[in-house]
């Protein structure tokens, strides 16, 4: 069946309003993936917000191969997820022993039936669909009429899965394994949950992205798993034969003031400890866009970038290449997934650490969502300061850590790790 496409002027002010709009029409779908910039935009954006509706093909795809045979077959969109878990099907080595309690697949895209997009300016939104058309879908949202208030809330309790002397003990033990040489850098993360959880996934993303607005914060519905993101990271990006990977690593609380803001981005900017994190990772990246890139063509446009957000600063790079001419487009997924800034180096063995020190199973955490145009340029983010909640079984839960190197100090990095659940966690207390 041939997509029709449509491009509709919008007025800037009535934006916020078409974005509630857009998700209050998806609720009635079992699949849908709602990305947002919130008008964060760099010479890498594209849109403002985008929305994939329904599936027109569900594709058991077990592989990468499978993905890049569809698109080069169907030339189409595709949104969908890409679990942490995967990483097992791309290495032999590896495994996930810890249960999954979400029900995320390792690997999932599907072909939407409708894709909206609104462009950086605000001025427009493009509908393109399959089996209705645009117009009819514009004229939906229209009328789709959002509640004007939202929702509170519950307050709820959030556990921890490993208690503060545990996680205190377990850094030492992996600034151990720092010193014997067996890693130099590993991601190390903790999970908060609560059992029997009665939430609106839509009012808690709504929460959310109020109080943490991030330029790659998403919402997607899978059956009966969902997950709300506020992520500040971009995974992977391809623009023709461009590929861009911008990596996080270092981590500072915001001011109270200006004042107090700029010596604490100054602070964090001259950091011996988050300059050493930030460089292996870019390094780790630079060697992983190698892979599928053309020999030279590796850049760090950026290094030591520090940018910031309602929470937090950040330490962003910025690491591009050119995609080999005779690659396919998966390939720059593949040599680089899971993304080095949720692992660690040396990648392969700081994942078998992650999986011997840590107490539950990441599935969609550190792994990515995203979209692949008919054009096969694509789009994917960092899942981290997200929440993820299966309706069915009203469990709700978040990860949070950060990198471990031979000079963090445990007490500092429970802080780190519970500043980025305070983020999360706040929403319901």
């Amino acid at each position: 069946m041939q997509r029709q496409t449509a491009t509709f002027d919008i007025a800037e002010e009535r934006y916020d309003i078409l974005k509630h709009e857009m998700l209050d029409w998806a609720q009635q779908f079992s699949i849908f993936l709602f990305l947002d910039s919130n008008n964060y935009t760099d010479k890498y954006s594209r849109y403002a917000c985008m929305l994939a509706i329904g599936a027109y093909d569900h594709i058991a795809f077990t592989s990468l191969e499978e993905v890049q045979q569809w698109h080069d077959t169907n030339k189409d969109w595709l949104f969908g997820h890409i679990a942490y878990d995967y990483k097992n099907e791309l290495e032999s080595k590896l495994s996930s022993a810890h249960q999954g309690k979400i029900g995320f697949d390792n690997l999932y895209f599907f072909q939407p039936e409708i894709v909206c997009t609104v462009n950086t300016e605000l001025t427009q939104i493009t509908i393109s669909s399959l089996g209705i058309t645009p117009l009819e879908v514009y004229k939906t949202l229209l009328f789709a009429m959002p509640d004007e208030e939202p929702a509170l809330l519950p307050k709820l309790q959030f556990k921890q899965r490993i208690d503060k002397t545990q996680y205190l003990q377990t850094i030492d033990r992996l600034r151990n394994h720092i010193a014997d040489g067996d890693c130099y850098e590993i991601n190390f993360c903790n999970e908060g949950y609560c059992e029997n959880a009665e939430v609106s996934p839509l009012e808690v993303f709504y929460a959310l992205n109020k109080l943490s607005p991030a330029p790659y914060a998403a919402f997607y519905r899978n059956g009966e798993a969902y997950m709300m993101c506020a992520s500040p990271e971009r995974y992977l990006r391809k623009d023709g034969s461009i590929i861009t990977s911008q990596p996080i690593k270092g981590t500072a609380k915001r001011g109270v003031d200006e004042a107090q803001d700029v010596q604490i981005k100054q602070t964090l900017y001259n950091s011996i400890k988050d300059r050493a994190e930030n460089v292996m990772i870019a390094d780790l990246v630079r060697n992983d866009l190698a892979r599928s890139c053309e020999t030279g063509s590796i850049e760090v446009n950026e290094l030591f970038g520090i940018y910031t957000f309602p929470q937090v600063h950040q330490m962003i790079s910025t690491v591009s290449g050119t995609l080999k001419t005779d690659a396919p487009f998966t390939d720059a997924v593949r040599y680089s997934f899971p993304m080095g800034s949720m692992t660690g180096a040396p990648k392969i063995r700081v994942m078998q650490l992650i999986e011997q020190y840590e107490q539950a199973r990441r599935e969609l955490f550190a792994g990515t969502v995203g979209y692949i145009s008919p054009a096969a340029d694509f789009d994917f983010n960092v899942i981290i300061r997200s929440l993820f909640y299966n309706a069915e079984t009203r469990y709700l839960s978040y990860q949070t850590g950060g990198a471990i190197t031979y000079d963090s100090q445990p007490e500092q990095e429970w802080e780190e790790m519970r500043l980025k659940a305070w983020a999360l966690e706040r929403i319901f207390s």
